[in-house]
This record gives structure tokens, C-alpha cells and sequence, in this order.
């Protein structure tokens, strides 16, 4: 019978463990932490351009946050003529939620941008990654956790974003001052 040896984890090799999982345990964190911030920012930036025409007529008002929207995205309204019918019934959602701030309103917005985000899902990408690599209003910070893929279709030059600025920690990278 063959005696099995147990590994001893010296005091080098356990802080060189104990650092790897907490390499991968921050990666995760900062990649969960943009999406939910990218996420979270694109329906801020909706819910006040939706509050600034709110008393406007429900296809006027669309019709100016979209454009707003796209606008701040570089692109033409036409880019995703297959996302065309979510992003309306998305943005008409926070018309709804701007008139009417209660639990109804909330959960049509809720499944409005589940949808869109579905539709984005089909198309290959994500809501929260369009708004990190599109958006004239993305926190720098973002870049450095998820780099913008270099042949991105239709991405444009962003010089207002401010970027990650050696000695400081990367997640004061924030926005442009007109996105606060």
C-alpha cells in the first residue's frame, strides 16, 4: 500500500494562493461593477432627459429622448432598425415613469428594458457594453475594465471622457462634467 504524501502550503506559496484568488475575485468584482454602473448610468441619463420633456406629448417626447440618446451614443437612429420597436416602447416607458413615478410605472420600465436588452442580446452585445464603448457620457474608469473592441462598427472618437490618470486609483476615471 502506498502511502499518499500530503502538500504543505508553505508561507511564499500560500500568500502567492491566497493572491490569486483575489486577482480573480477583484476581476470579477470591477467587471460586475461596470455593467451595473454602465447599466445604471444609461437610465439615469433616460430618466432625465425623459423628466425635461415629460410634459410633452408621449411621441414628441420619444421622438427627443431617443435622438438625445442617439446622439450621445454617435450613432444615427437607424443603426439598429431591429431594436427600433424596443427602444421605443423602452423610452415610452420612461415617459410613463416620469409623469407617474409609482409600482406600476416601475414595472413597465422594469420589462421594457428587460426587452431591449434582450434584443441586444440577439444582436450580440449588451445594453450596459453600448453604453461603456458608445456613450459620450461613460466613466473612463470603464475602459480600463473592459477595453472598447478595436473594430467596433460606427464607434467614434470620445475626447471628453476623462481617462485613467497615473497615481490615482482607476475608478476615479469618471465622466465628463456635462454628463453629472
Amino acid at each position: 500500500m502506498k502511502r499518499r504524501e500530503t502538500a504543505i502550503l508553505y508561507f511564499v506559496d500560500e500568500l502567492k494562493a491566497e493572491a490569486d484568488i483575489a486577482i480573480v475575485v477583484m476581476q470579477k468584482a470591477a467587471k460586475i461593477a461596470r455593467d451595473l454602473h454602465a447599466h445604471s448610468e444609461l437610465m439615469r441619463h433616460m430618466l432625465a432627459t425623459a423628466r425635461k420633456v415629460k410634459d410633452k406629448p408621449m411621441a414628441e417626447a420619444v421622438e427627443t429622448v431617443v435622438r438625445e440618446w442617439m446622439d450621445a451614443w454617435n450613432l444615427p437612429r437607424a443603426e439598429w432598425p431591429q431594436l427600433e420597436q424596443e427602444m421605443i416602447i423602452f423610452t415610452q416607458a420612461f415617459h410613463v415613469f416620469a409623469n407617474r413615478p409609482d409600482a406600476e410605472a416601475d414595472l413597465i420600465l422594469r420589462n421594457a428594458c428587460a426587452a431591449l436588452e434582450a434584443g441586444f442580446v440577439r444582436e450580440g452585445t449588451r445594453l450596459c457594453d453600448e453604453m461603456a464603448w458608445r456613450s459620450k457620457c461613460a466613466h473612463g474608469w470603464w475602459e480600463v475594465v473592459s477595453p472598447q473592441p478595436p473594430a467596433m462598427t460606427g464607434s467614434k472618437p470620445r475626447p471628453t471622457i476623462p481617462a485613467f490618470e497615473p497615481g490615482q486609483p482607476f475608478w476615479e476615471a469618471g465622466c465628463a462634467p456635462f454628463c453629472r
